[in-house]
């Protein structure tokens, strides 16, 4: 039986992984499925390639990994297959204009060391993202100010906060002042107070990577499956011709007329997989 879908790609946080922050069995075994069936696999991520890899060696498979929101595409091997890089000039502008917000902001290198993370001060981005914070605390470096830390071109930038503190930023980022140099990305946790606001090149976002993977791949848009649960999601799943939000996801996600699975703590992504290729999987 043909396969519907040439290539599956999936969100990493409140997707493939459960509250323990491990990829469920289910999961792990519906990804495995349609791999060894031929359907190319991406994690698309708004991670550092770094921070995902640990969720990506899971899988037991080598595969392609979007990370960063859809600056970086390189393999779990380690080869770059791309880079979007925020250029440093507007990344200048940005921090000075965000001055405000100082304490929120966060830039992010591709580079694996110290210096991969910089910031200003850690103290009002740990009440938010403490455990973030300790899980990369080798590769934070406090500057100030941040933008002396611009000697080449970032990946991005982030501002996070509560959902109160991150709405005047989000209106300030989204005022136009910046639109042709820049794409906002915001990915909110009500139930952790908690919002995230990536700053990109212009033109960079889940949706533009995952579209030039495809393409790369020789694989069409109507031949790609999509799984996700934020608003950083939506370009994703706009490309794709199977898309899934989960059942996780603000209510607004589950509106858009694309297909609702299960949420993240019931094996949404396996639950997905199985609708779309139940067939085909039965077959090999």
């Amino acid at each position: 039986m043909p396969l519907p879908v040439r290539l599956i790609a999936v969100d990493i946080d409140g997707t493939l992984i459960d509250s323990t922050l491990d990829v469920p069995e289910a999961n792990l075994q519906a990804l495995r499925r349609a791999q060894a069936a031929g359907v190319q696999i991406v994690l698309v991520t708004g991670r550092r390639h770094r921070f995902a890899m640990p969720v990506a060696e899971q899988l037991g498979f080598e595969f392609c990994l979007i990370s960063s929101n859809g600056a970086i595409t390189r393999s779990t091997m380690g080869e770059l297959h791309h880079a979007d890089m925020l250029p440093r000039a507007t990344a200048h502008r940005l921090c000075e204009y965000m001055a405000d917000f100082s304490g929120c902001t966060v830039l992010t290198f591709d580079k694996e060391e110290r210096g991969a993370i910089v910031v200003e001060r850690t103290d009002e981005l740990g009440t938010n993202i403490q455990r973030w914070i300790d899980k990369n605390r080798i590769y934070i470096e406090e500057v100030v100010p941040i933008t002396t830390a611009l000697v080449c071109d970032p990946v991005q930038a982030m501002f996070c906060g509560t959902i109160s503190r991150m709405a005047p930023a989000e209106a300030r980022l989204n005022d136009g002042t910046l639109a042709s140099e820049i794409n906002v990305l915001k990915t909110q946790y009500d139930h952790r107070d908690l919002c995230i606001l990536d700053v990109l090149k212009h033109g960079c976002s889940k949706g533009t990577a995952l579209a030039r993977w495809a393409a790369h791949l020789g694989i069409a848009r109507h031949e790609v499956m999509a799984i996700g649960d934020n608003y950083n999601d939506i370009e994703m799943l706009e490309f794709a011709g199977f898309p899934f939000v989960m059942a996780n996801a603000s209510e607004d996600l589950k509106q858009s007329g694309w297909a609702v699975t299960l949420d993240n703590e019931a094996c949404g992504v396996a639950a997905a997989i199985q609708e779309v290729l139940a067939g085909a999987l039965r077959c090999t």
